[in-house]
């Protein structure tokens, strides 16, 4: 289904759960209270919803939290998923460290490709970063995508000057010998967090600085990203420029929560209760999603000078 601005709306990420093993600085760092299971969309709701967004042309979902893999039942989840009708592919958003002891099940159950989020190579960076994580779970789990050829697997780092700015060229030969697209991610201004927009914020254009051998590769497909190889290398090299370089134009998904609230930019305060219209049989969840999808906005605000921060920390909106 077509938006207002004639982009294709086809892509659906659907956070199942608030709740993470981790807490990183900038999506949780604090501990709040997690939602009430009574507020979070049941798997029959789920269903519901990507059965409605299948009959208007939906067929990608990402299934994204906090942490997905700490929802019980994520398995049957991904399956009854993938046998809706219209349904091309069911992908997930992890941060790794539960996916090698469940990943041949996910594979099984229909899941068909992985994004990985490692925004440090350093073993005490990371831990520090992600409040008590294990680089090693990580790195696993990469390894198991690539032999079980879930392709393309794809690495997503958060660029954070000072942070992990110095790791760029080790990031970058990751994908020298391996079929991996590391994809460096700008800083974004959402909710409330422990690295301030403003001092850890990086242009792309630094990545492009660093290693000047990167080759634009062509981009005519609707992607995020904006890839780029070193010549002879396995691998790719994808820039998702938000800040410095927006794709609002070409935009094509919806961001549904863990408590049934659905967001049609990222970068935007409004959202839609669409848990409300499921429980209180307000209209047909097909109407709703048509309904939001001619309120998606052209693009965001962030370089703007009425520009108002997410409220909701990461991790409640969905990563």
């Amino acid at each position: 289904m077509q938006d207002r601005y004639n982009r294709e709306i086809n892509y659906l990420r659907i956070s199942v759960t608030d709740k993470c093993n981790f807490n990183c600085r900038y999506c949780k760092p604090d501990n709040s209270p997690s939602f009430l299971e009574s507020k979070l969309l049941t798997d029959d709701e789920i269903l519901k919803i990507v059965l409605g967004a299948s009959k208007i042309g939906f067929n990608k979902i990402r299934l994204t939290g906090g942490e997905p893999l700490v929802r019980h039942g994520i398995i049957e989840l991904v399956s009854k998923i993938k046998a809706i009708d219209g349904i091309n592919e069911v992908v997930m958003t992890t941060n790794g460290s539960l996916l090698p002891r469940k990943i041949k099940e996910l594979k099984k159950a229909g899941l068909d490709r992985v994004n990985i989020s490692l925004d440090t190579l350093d073993p005490v960076k990371f831990k520090y970063i992600t409040g008590g994580g294990n680089i090693l779970d990580i790195l696993e789990s990469i390894e198991n995508l690539l032999l079980l050829e879930m392709n393309p697997v794809k690495i997503n780092v958060v660029l954070m000057k000072g942070f992990n700015d110095n790791e760029i060229m080790d990031f970058i030969n990751l994908t020298k010998d391996k079929e991996v697209i590391v994809r460096f991610i700008e800083l974004m201004p959402i909710g409330s967090h422990e690295f301030p927009f403003e001092k850890y914020y990086l242009s792309n254009n630094e990545v492009l600085k660093q290693c000047p051998e990167l080759t634009r590769l062509d981009n005519s497909h609707i992607e995020t990203a904006i890839y780029y190889n070193v010549p002879n290398y396995k691998g790719k090299i994808g820039l998702i420029s938000p800040i410095s370089n927006h794709f609002c134009n070409s935009c094509n998904r919806l961001r549904i929560t863990s408590d049934g609230l659905l967001k049609t930019c990222l970068h935007g305060n409004v959202e839609y209760d669409l848990l409300k219209c499921i429980r209180e049989d307000i209209e047909p969840i097909e109407d709703f999603l048509k309904n939001s999808i001619m309120l998606k906005p052209k693009s965001h605000k962030i370089n703007q000078k009425d520009f108002q921060k997410v409220d909701r920390n990461m991790y409640k909106i969905g990563g």
